[in-house]
């Protein structure tokens, strides 16, 4: 079922016939280079999993990004996090190798931005690894601004964040 459609984009809900390619997308080292570690294959389906439960209990999670001809981009969408003791919606982003620069996670975070705004979310974070310029850019292509620096599980992180 598809979300949101934009120019070129389509975002749908995660199902577990999704299970190859996020697999694929979040064990990319390259792709996951500011997290932890890339995941497995069943943290892939753990991912899938808990945005299955983000749909069921918040009406968003991250889906699953599509080109409007059905091939795979990656994920982006809205999820709760937690940011120095307070509940914030985030907006995240995730696209595979071979599709990166293309302004494809701004397209798909900008429709994201419009979803939380048509759904009365306030405010957006995004919450990046310092290192990560390509995700700050996108941060600020959708109108977050650099507010303050993090800890987050030991590890330093910057948070973009607007009203919207």
């Amino acid at each position: 079922m598809t979300i949101l459609e934009t120019e070129r984009l389509r975002l749908r809900e995660m199902a577990d016939s999704d299970l190859d390619q996020m697999a694929a997308l979040l064990g990319d080292p390259e792709v996951m280079r500011y997290y932890l570690a890339p995941k497995s294959r069943d943290e892939a389906q753990r991912w899938i999993d808990w945005n299955k439960r983000n749909y069921a209990e918040h009406g968003f999670g991250l889906w699953v990004v599509e080109s409007i001809e059905g091939d795979f981009v990656g994920d982006c969408g809205l999820t709760w996090q937690t940011v120095d003791g307070a509940r914030e919606v985030e907006v995240g982003y995730h696209v595979r190798r071979s599709a990166q620069d293309n302004g494809y996670a701004t397209e798909a975070a900008t429709a994201c931005v419009q979803f939380a705004r048509q759904r009365g979310i306030e405010r957006l974070v995004a919450i990046i690894n310092p290192a990560n310029v390509a995700s700050q850019r996108v941060a600020v292509k959708i109108g977050l601004k650099l507010e303050k620096r993090v800890t987050t599980n030991g590890f330093e992180q910057v948070v973009y964040a607007a009203i919207i």
